[in-house]
């Protein structure tokens, strides 16, 4: 499955959309697509709409690019892209917000690993294979 990137200000950046789920709730939600993320991470906001108490699940620290230290909290939920769901562990994280920052990340663990994803920039494309 191919997606477009999308325009951010100035920036194309390989964001998509996919659908996050627990129990009977479902949220369509943007995250960017980032190879050099670890594992994924969203807004704790989604994660209250899907029915999580965030501060119940497993605390870690996470160290952006400029050496801050942010706190998430674990959980497993599941993520749907183009029609595949896997059950996942992602972090919930209360220090960002949606105005700050628009889409969630995905990453290494919960999501590369069960996709190859070809990123072509010149093509503005982002290409998704469920790994078999």
């Amino acid at each position: 499955m191919k997606f477009h990137y999308q325009k951010y200000g100035l920036a194309l950046r390989p964001v998509i959309g996919v659908n996050l789920k627990l129990n009977s709730k479902a949220i369509n939600y943007e995250v960017l697509v980032d190879s050099g993320a670890d594992i994924c991470i969203f807004h704790s906001e989604v994660g209250e709409a899907l029915g999580l108490d965030i501060s119940k699940g497993k605390p870690r620290e996470v160290f952006g690019v400029g050496g801050k230290a942010s706190l998430y909290y674990l959980h497993d939920v599941e993520i749907e892209v183009g029609g595949w769901t896997y059950k996942i562990e992602a972090g919930f994280m209360p220090d960002i917000s949606g105005k700050t920052m628009l889409y969630g990340v995905v990453g290494q663990k919960g999501f590369f690993e069960n996709f190859v994803i070809k990123f072509d920039y010149k093509k503005q494309e982002l290409e998704l294979k469920p790994r078999e």
